[in-house]
């Protein structure tokens, strides 16, 4: 059976995305689930937050031909968890796929080796992303407990029905996260409840808290769940995980 192919994606930066990518992977390996984490970000925080520095092959490599996935495809420390990394060249690939929108879909169509793929999306809507939008299945949307969040889904949702009506009409949202939640601040609970009340069912019930040990953990190459398992970052990560679990079966 073909893998379940997840994008995370916001055109906003400093969201959460990334985090959520790793750790949500993490969790969902320690389940059993085969998952690769494909790093189409060029900044490559997903590729250095899982422990891999300056990688010589990565998704660059196999979008244009010159390495195949297995090449370029590497093992975690994690059982389970593999990452397909960003190299710097990944940043030159926005030019080179403004007219392949399917790029990646081919390249993926050769994967069977893994239950679910989750792809990190850079903070843009340029040709990564309509890439990524138009090889998944479904996309996770990580939205910050904050004044603006809802502004900057609109667009980023407007884009979803372009690419369902062009290039993937099988495209579903699996659900939307509220990250970086303040329980400390007003603000942070009027969000969740705006965001609730205006998106309903989609929303996923884990909250993703503000939280120290989340914002360590990159630095020391980690995940959650094996930087500091008993946080509250990491408890909220592995309740998303099974939520996750429970709607990739409906797809």
């Amino acid at each position: 059976m073909a893998a379940k192919i997840i994008s995370f994606v916001n055109q906003k930066g400093g969201v959460g995305k990334t985090t959520t990518a790793v750790n949500l992977a993490a969790y969902l390996a320690s389940h059993g689930q085969r998952i690769l984490l494909i790093d189409l970000d060029p900044q490559g925080n997903a590729s250095s937050g899982l422990g891999v520095q300056k990688p010589e092959l990565g998704i660059y490599d196999v979008l244009m031909g010159d390495s195949s996935l297995t090449q370029a495809i590497q093992a975690t420390d994690q059982e389970n968890l593999s990452v397909l990394p960003a190299t710097p060249d990944l940043a030159g690939a926005t030019i080179e796929l403004t007219d392949h929108p399917n790029k990646l879909k081919q390249v993926l169509g050769q994967l069977k080796e893994f239950d679910m793929v989750l792809i990190d999306a850079p903070p843009s809507l340029g040709a990564l992303t309509i890439n990524a939008l138009t090889a998944s299945n479904a996309i996770i949307i990580p939205l910050q407990a904050e004044y603006y969040a809802l502004e900057g889904i609109a667009g980023m949702l407007d884009t979803v029905e372009r690419i369902k009506q062009n290039l993937n009409p099988s495209l579903k949202t699996l659900g939307i996260v509220v990250t970086m939640f303040d329980t400390r601040t007003n603000l942070a609970q009027q969000v969740e409840q705006n965001v609730r009340q205006h998106f309903g069912d989609s929303v996923f019930w884990s909250v993703i808290p503000r939280n120290v040990k989340l914002s360590e953990a990159p630095s020391y190459g980690q995940t959650i769940n094996k930087y500091a398992p008993i946080s509250s970052g990491a408890g909220a990560y592995k309740r998303l995980a099974q939520e996750v679990m429970q709607r990739v079966q409906k797809l």
